[in-house]
Order: C-alpha cells, then sequence, then structure tokens
C-alpha cells in the first residue's frame, strides 16, 4: 500500500478484515507499506499491521513477491505510480477520484487496457458503491422498482471547511488535490448515480465556487484536521459545486458538492424518482434505504424505511444477525473482496479504470461549465463543446 494517511487506515481495515469474514479464494499478505515520513510509516505499519515499511514506492513494484499495488496518496501521485505499477504487471487498486485531469485518467485508462490484455487488473475505490444498502439500491432500481427513471438528485455536504481558520490542508491545493469539493466528494456523487442508474452523465451545467481565498498555513494535519502555523496561503480549489446534468437518456439530475454545510458532518444522499416509485439514501443513516411504492393505493401510500440489515442483502450474510449495524470501514472489506475475487476469476472488477476516467470527464466539464457562465458542456475528453 503506498500511502498511510486517512484512507490508509481505511484500506488497511479492509485488506486485514476481509480475509477473516468471506473466506476469500485466496489470501491478501499486507507485506509492505509506503510513506515519505520514515517515522509516521514506521507507526503507521506497526499499527495496521504491514510487515515492512519504506519510503521507496519504486523499490516496492520492482519486488516479485509484490503482486497487488494499493494507492492511497493524494491524486498527484496517482498517475505515476499507477502506470508504473500496471506497466509491471501489478494488480492495482487506486483511490478516487481516478487522477487530477482528464490527460492522466487517460494515460491510466490506457495502461489499464494493456495490463487487462496480460491478465492484470485494475479498479477505482469509489467505496461507497459497497455500502450494502446502495447496492441494494442499484439492484432494486434494475429490477423495476421505481420504474421509468425520471429524475435523480444527489449530493455530498460536509462541513470541516466553515471555520475559516482551518489549515491549509493539501486538499485545498489544486497542485495536489486537482479540485475540491468538487473532486473529493463530488465524485462519490457522480459515480453514485451512475452506478445505481446504470446511466452516464452526458453534458453539463454548473458553477463553483471558493468561499474562504485565504487559510492557515499548515502545521500538523492528520485525516481532515490540522494546526495551523504562521502565515496564510491561498486556496486553489473550489469549496462548493453546484450542476445540473443530463443523462444519456435525456433525464435529469442535479447534484451538489460542498464543504461548508453547516451540520452537515458526511451526508452523500441520493434519490431517485420514477413512475412507479422512488428510493432515498442517506450515509449518515447507511444501514436503511427509503422506498415510496406507487402502486400501492392511495390510502396506504408513503416512504417506507428499509433496513438493509437482513443476510439476504448484498454483504450483509458474512457480518452480524438481522438489526446489528455495518459502519463506514465494512465498505474496504467489502472492496477487497470484490477485487480479490475478481483477480483469482480473471474478470475486471468494478470501477474499472475506463469508469473513473468517466467521472474525471464530468469533473472536468463541470469546471469548464463554471468558467463559461454555465454553459451546457458535453462530457467528453476534448475542448470545450457547448450543448446544442
Amino acid at each position: 500500500m503506498i500511502g498511510h494517511g486517512f484512507m490508509g487506515a481505511a484500506h488497511s481495515q479492509g485488506w486485514r478484515t476481509a480475509p477473516r469474514v468471506f473466506g476469500l479464494p485466496a489470501e491478501p499478505d499486507m507485506a509492505v507499506i509506503v510513506g515519505r515520513n520514515p517515522e509516521t510509516v514506521a507507526e503507521s505499519a506497526a499499527k495496521w499491521g504491514w510487515a515492512e515499511w519504506t519510503t521507496d514506492w519504486r523499490e516496492v513494484i520492482a519486488r516479485d513477491d509484490i503482486d497487488i499495488v494499493d494507492i492511497v496518496t493524494p491524486g498527484d501521485s496517482h498517475a505515476e505510480i499507477a502506470i508504473a505499477a500496471l506497466d509491471a504487471g501489478k494488480h492495482v487498486l487506486c483511490e478516487k477520484p481516478l487522477a487530477n485531469t482528464v490527460e492522466e485518467a487517460e494515460a491510466m485508462a490506457d495502461a489499464a487496457a494493456r495490463a487487462a490484455a496480460r491478465g492484470i487488473r485494475a479498479m477505482v475505490g469509489f467505496t461507497y458503491r459497497r455500502v450494502p444498502a446502495v447496492t441494494f439500491l442499484r439492484d432494486l432500481i434494475a429490477q423495476g422498482a421505481v420504474g421509468r427513471i425520471a429524475q435523480v438528485r444527489a449530493s455530498y455536504r460536509q462541513d470541516w471547511l466553515v471555520d475559516p481558520e482551518m489549515p491549509l490542508a493539501w486538499r485545498l491545493q489544486k497542485e495536489h488535490a486537482g479540485s475540491g469539493a468538487l473532486g473529493d466528494i463530488g465524485a462519490h456523487a457522480i459515480d453514485l448515480a451512475q452506478f445505481v442508474t446504470g446511466l452516464k452523465l452526458e453534458r453539463v451545467s454548473g458553477v463553483v465556487d471558493t468561499i474562504v481565498k485565504q487559510r492557515p498555513l499548515l502545521g500538523s494535519g492528520s485525516g481532515l484536521s490540522g494546526t495551523a502555523t504562521a502565515g496564510y496561503g491561498e486556496v486553489t480549489v473550489d469549496d462548493v459545486a453546484i450542476f445540473t446534468g443530463r443523462f444519456d437518456n435525456g433525464v435529469l439530475g442535479s447534484f451538489e458538492a460542498t464543504r461548508f454545510a453547516t451540520g452537515r458532518k458526511n451526508a452523500l444522499s441520493i434519490e431517485v424518482s420514477g413512475d412507479k416509485g422512488a428510493l432515498a439514501f442517506d450515509l449518515e443513516d447507511l444501514n436503511t434505504l427509503s422506498f415510496y411504492d406507487r402502486t400501492k393505493p392511495n390510502q396506504t401510500q408513503g416512504f417506507t424505511r428499509i433496513l438493509v440489515t437482513e443476510s439476504e442483502h448484498p454483504y450483509v450474510g458474512a457480518w452480524w444477525p438481522a438489526g446489528h449495524m455495518l459502519g463506514y470501514e465494512h465498505g474496504f472489506s467489502h472492496q477487497v473482496k470484490d477485487l480479490v475475487e475478481a483477480i483469482v476469476e480473471g474478470v475486471d472488477p468494478h470501477p474499472t479504470f475506463a469508469e473513473g476516467l468517466q467521472v474525471q470527464r464530468v469533473l472536468t466539464a463541470v469546471e469548464q461549465s463554471s468558467e463559461h457562465e454555465s454553459a451546457w458542456v458535453r462530457v467528453g475528453s476534448g475542448a470545450l463543446t457547448p450543448a446544442a
């Protein structure tokens, strides 16, 4: 595993736990963890159960005993590491968003396609797909529960940047993060909407904004928190992104990504409305779905709360008895399960790098739209093309 911050802890939990719970067809060996700081990476190795640590990722991907490379670094290094690992014959799991630019994501998708021809697999870490309630929502839509989809609403709202004295972490610097709320959390809303509906966003119209333009320099940080040091620096990414999208079947979707939604801690939500019903999910209540069945008699219609903890629900049967809740960390175990099983079976795990590239193109189209007074922009890898 290359990187060992917030996502390093979550991914380590997945690698450590999945083999114990799911009886995988191959046993992942947590061989080596990589970080830039010898002291902190050594601490992470001991804390999370990695056998070795090093500061040289190139040395690691050259090793014959390494089969899988898990990338949890900031976005500015995703392309270099992933392409090198795939070319070296390693399976790759890469955190989202896939890259910082469409050009980087295209190069990564090309490398993944070359590797796939040699039996090497690559997957993007859109982990929320593997929350049981989300996977079940996708299954219900595919079974026709909402009928013909009429509208999609998706948002990801957090409030950890409301305080203007929150220090200037790497997520607030374009050279490291690529974009702000749009790429960091908006990418999840985009992927979720496309995943549960089976549709692809074709064009977008949106706006991005930076609310606090200068912040104290970062002294030290961990996860989404940090302490400041002397001086201020420029925030070079967006704080909020709001956009409308039209899917490839003509359906409209509305999207919001913000880190200034006061009181919202980790509110990834989606609602899909159709002519037969509606389904809604909120990550802050991640064991439940809300289902409105329009085919019922008028006097009994209303949103029904479904507790997604039964053994028949996706992934749940390997865990606890019904009603015993799962949490944020379980999605990372489900991610490991799906990746390892796909590698052993010789099939592409989802989401593929090609799917990650599609999300990257949507992110870029939203930024292009904002730069051109919210003009409709067709999602694609070329120059700005206002939609007809």
